[in-house]
């Protein structure tokens, strides 16, 4: 499978990039800078791009099977310059997506988006979500929203506060109610995110995740 990386020279999708590639991907590694992504594999394409410039999102996509954005701004700053980082991003991905008819799409959100609100405690729900990083998670809502009403075929990742660590793969998903651990590596979560390349168990899903 050729699969797209969209925010991959660092964090979990530099993870994300050599998880797929172990699992014998062909990976494209798309951002602003690719070369910081310390890896070289055969398999292996590096693309400079923007992910909030329509036309360098939209020629990425194309020749790929699906498309997992992990992009995110390295500081608070980068969401009070672009409120809707997130979804200002996924939306030219989604357009690009459907102009070369790419299907699969995995998504990196956080849990405490969309409804999963609700099943976060008191601290996290008032004080984090509400309050502290309140414009990333507003615009995780809108970005969530954006992908349920995609059309693709779509899977989004909700993990807790991420940690440093291997990929154990003993971490816990759930799609419902049910209380997942509070932390996840972001080696997991990268397991996590490319598993849902080529697995059908969670499309149309929001999954949390923890362990």
């Amino acid at each position: 499978m050729r699969v797209l990386v969209v925010g991959a020279s660092q964090g979990t999708g530099a993870l994300a990039v050599k998880t797929a590639l172990d699992a014998g991907h062909d990976v494209t590694a798309f951002a602003r800078n690719p070369a910081k992504l310390v890896l070289e594999h055969a398999r292996l394409t590096r693309a400079a791009g923007d992910f909030h410039q329509k036309t360098s999102v939209v020629e990425a996509v194309k020749g790929h099977d699906a498309v997992i954005i992990t992009a995110s701004a390295t500081s608070l700053k980068g969401f009070k310059e672009q409120p809707r980082y997130f979804s200002l991003g996924t939306g030219y991905v989604v357009d690009g997506m459907k102009a070369a008819g790419v299907r699969r799409l995995v998504v990196l959100s956080a849990f405490g988006a969309g409804d999963s609100k609700d099943q976060a405690g008191w601290f996290l729900r008032t004080f984090v979500v509400g309050m502290i990083l309140r414009l990333p998670f507003e615009d995780h809502d809108r970005q969530e929203a954006m992908v349920r009403e995609s059309g693709l075929d779509w899977v989004i990742a909700r993990p807790g506060r991420l940690t440093d660590g291997p990929a154990r793969r003993r971490y816990v998903r759930a799609t419902g109610s049910d209380p997942v651990p509070a932390s996840i590596s972001r080696a997991d979560v990268a397991d996590f995110l490319v598993e849902s390349c080529t697995s059908s168990t969670h499309l149309g899903k929001a999954v949390q995740l923890g362990g």
